[in-house]
């Protein structure tokens, strides 16, 4: 069993509250000591609630899906031989009504551009076999009810 913590910040100030316009900007605090601006969406929340430069938690929980994946495969990849040069994904999530009625992130998009080199690189079947495996094994993923759609580049 492994535990993780983030501490999540957040206070009033001079903001009134019940009128529903405070602010929603807060930090998330990690035990490696860096601390990260967050905030609510300003497509969900308007600015100036909102605060467009601060991560928001369904950024975070696409960021989450995709490091997960990126570092699974990192791993398969390794164990199969392969020499992995670079890894970028432009992940996507959608957040819509699901099948519930409630609002959620019902997908996560990933699209991995990842660059080998050495003389053995991946067939396109390794190549799907290595994301499959990769998806099997991600802590994330199999934590989360979301579809999660690998579409490598």
């Amino acid at each position: 069993m492994h535990t993780y913590e983030a501490t999540i910040s957040w206070s009033r100030g001079d903001h009134a509250f019940t009128d529903n316009r405070y602010s929603r900007g807060h930090r998330w605090s990690f035990d490696g000591g860096i601390e990260v601006p967050a905030s609510s969406s300003p497509s969900v929340v308007p600015e100036p609630m909102s605060i467009a430069a601060a991560v928001d938690p369904e950024e975070a929980f696409v960021a989450a899906v995709s490091s997960c994946h990126m570092l699974t495969f990192l791993w398969v990849a390794g164990r199969q031989g392969f020499v992995v040069d670079s890894y970028r994904d432009k992940a996507l999530g959608i957040m819509e009504k699901n099948t519930e009625g409630r609002v959620a992130v019902t997908r996560v998009t990933l699209r991995p551009r990842i660059v080998f080199s050495g003389t053995r690189q991946p067939s396109a079947d390794e190549l799907d076999h290595m994301h499959h495996k990769a998806h099997e094994d991600c802590f994330i993923a199999n934590s989360v009810k979301s579809e999660i759609v690998v579409e490598a580049q």
